[in-house]
């Protein structure tokens, strides 16, 4: 009987872990940090955000937002002494179909001169949907953010050199080299 009883009280727990697909998911933010800055020739850059209605943002372990500015903070460097960049959120959005997932992501940039008058601009966007979202919808969100912010990432650079490439400071980020050193060739005396 008492085993009986110690059975039924450990049943729902072994039925939990033979459910369990593993240690608990970690979720990494996204940077991009890694990359060559896009060095810009203004001096400050500002980023603004238009909201998006109905994204999934409460179910995503990285906001999208948040994480695009992330992206704008970590590719685009104020390298000039005039002028401002200001980097605006478009749209920032994952909204659930029938177990599916569909995001989109927009932003523009807008070059100013010291006295506010627009010196040039460029736009990207990129959308994506995710089928076969299954029980991990937290996973499946933060799985799409990341491919969508790679791909915007990729883009925006893209446009940005594209569009103004006048605006942007291409530096070397290669060491110069060393010096050449002077050695006497002639045969030695005897």
């Amino acid at each position: 009987m008492l085993l009986g009883r110690r059975l039924a009280l450990l049943t729902p727990l072994l039925l939990a872990h033979c459910g369990s697909d593993g240690p608990p998911r970690s979720y990494p933010p996204l940077r991009y940090d890694f990359l060559t800055p896009l060095r810009l020739n203004v001096a400050t850059i500002d980023v603004a955000e238009l909201p998006s209605p109905g994204s999934l943002d409460s179910a995503s372990p990285t906001p999208l937002a948040a994480s695009m500015r992330q992206l704008a903070e970590d590719r685009l460097s104020a390298a000039g002494s005039s002028g401002r960049a200001l980097i605006t959120i478009d749209e920032a959005r994952i909204t659930r179909g029938d177990s599916a997932l569909d995001g989109a992501l927009a932003m523009h940039l807008d070059i100013m001169d010291a006295d506010g008058k627009r010196r040039g601009s460029a736009a990207a966007g990129v959308s994506r949907r995710k089928t076969g979202v299954g029980r991990d919808l937290r996973g499946a969100v933060y799985d799409i953010t990341k491919q969508m912010l790679d791909d915007l990432n990729v883009e925006l650079e893209y446009q940005i050199r594209r569009s103004l490439k006048n605006e942007l400071q291409v530096t070397s980020t290669a060491p110069a080299p060393a010096p050449v050193q002077q050695q006497d060739l002639s045969a030695p005396a005897l």
